[in-house]
């Protein structure tokens, strides 16, 4: 891996048009929002399971969920004003208000409040006294915009991949803005990422042992960054996450791009850890008949956005089994950032993906196609127009 190159003012000057502010806010409220969920991870990793709590899907969610939803909302309240910030988010409040919840409620707000004191430390203003209860619902609260095909919203998943995070894994945290219908920025943190490619395969375990085993100074295991694009930039950017007191990082983003690759023998293919709600047995079929021949990458989350906007994978396909809707913001911030890096994204019509019918992809033509390349995504195209009266999906 590269060094991180130093401060270029062309990046920025790139940015001084529609939505730089925008931008620039969202980048820091997500480098806020790892922050918050490193310390929330690394809680649950040493049992204390009282911090996760399921919901009547039976998914889960985590007091990490919660609170990044609260301060990422205060963020973007704080710095566009109330009354033009619209959000579409996963969680609500209705367990936290539960009389029987006042304990995690309580383990909420002083997550907030102490990921809201490091503000300044991101470029960000701070509350000048610390969150109470209600306003802290408030903001969760806030998160219920139901989005549609006109106006402006913002799209936030406060942790993609929940059970990753609580088995200390990959996920997440995304948020995009959408303009009449269309993603216009996308930023998408990634603190277990490794910087190194070579270790996106390997469990989590191991890489947590192994990291242990280093002297600090190595930079072979480090890991975490935020990925952040804007439509029609032409250009995506990675900075690392960096200790909240050391202000390097504002100043050393570096451009990404997807792989090269064309050929399928060549390729890696990414697709969910979970078979819940996709079908490893088809993207398998389809990945072996288009001459796909490696292992699959299996990685919660957007991380797998990640991975091929950054070269390490150079297609990602999710099918989903028949009756789950996919969610808009388990793919917003992915979509635009994995465009602007030189891939394609859509669905298995070759059909761009809708954001401008409420929280579903409403629409969506089977699955899901991320590629590197044109070539890639055409052949992946025609093989699930061959195959699909076989799926049962």
């Amino acid at each position: 891996m590269e060094d991180f190159a130093q401060f270029n003012p062309t990046i920025f000057e790139s940015t001084k048009d529609n939505y730089s502010n925008e931008l620039d806010v969202a980048v820091k409220a997500v480098q806020m929002a790892c922050s918050l969920c490193q310390r929330v991870q690394k809680s649950l990793l040493s049992k204390s399971t009282s911090l996760v709590q399921s919901k009547d899907d039976n998914s889960l969610v985590t007091i990490a969920d919660w609170s990044v939803q609260a301060t990422v909302s205060w963020v973007l309240t704080e710095s566009f004003g109330s009354n033009n910030v619209s959000i579409v988010a996963e969680e609500d409040v209705e367990t936290l208000s539960k009389p029987e919840a006042s304990g995690l409620l309580e383990s909420v707000v002083q997550t907030v409040n102490e990921c809201l004191s490091e503000a300044p430390q991101f470029g960000i203003k701070g509350p000048i006294i610390p969150l109470k209860k209600a306003e802290v619902l408030e903001a969760i609260r806030q998160c219920n915009f139901n989005g549609g095909p006109s106006g402006r919203f913002w799209v936030l998943d406060p942790v993609d991949g929940t059970l990753g995070f609580v088995r200390g894994d990959q996920y997440a945290v995304a948020l995009a803005l959408v303009e009449d219908g269309e993603v216009v920025l996308g930023v998408l943190g990634c603190p277990n990422y490794p910087l190194r490619k070579e270790w996106l395969s390997y469990h989590h375990r191991y890489y947590r042992i192994i990291s242990k085993l280093t002297p600090p100074t190595s930079i072979s295991w480090d890991k975490g960054f935020v990925l952040y694009a804007k439509k029609g930039s032409g250009k995506a950017w990675m900075q690392p996450l960096i200790p909240s007191n050391n202000l390097v990082w504002l100043k050393s983003p570096r451009p990404v791009y997807v792989s090269s690759i064309e050929d399928p023998g060549q390729a890696t293919f990414c697709e969910p850890v979970e078979r819940a709600n996709s079908s490893h047995s088809f993207t398998a079929g389809l990945a072996h008949s288009v001459g796909v021949r490696k292992e699959p990458l299996r990685v919660y989350s957007m991380v797998k956005y990640a991975a091929v906007a950054r070269g390490d994978a150079e297609i990602f396909m999710k099918f989903a089994r028949s009756g789950y809707k996919e969610k808009i913001w388990d793919h917003a911030a992915g979509t635009v950032i994995i465009q602007e890096a030189g891939g394609v994204v859509t669905d298995a019509g070759g059909n761009p993906l809708d954001f401008s019918n409420g929280i579903y992809l409403e629409g969506l033509d089977r699955g899901i196609i991320a590629c590197a390349g044109v070539q890639l995504h055409e052949k992946i195209v025609r093989a699930v127009d061959a195959s699909w009266d076989s799926s049962c999906l």
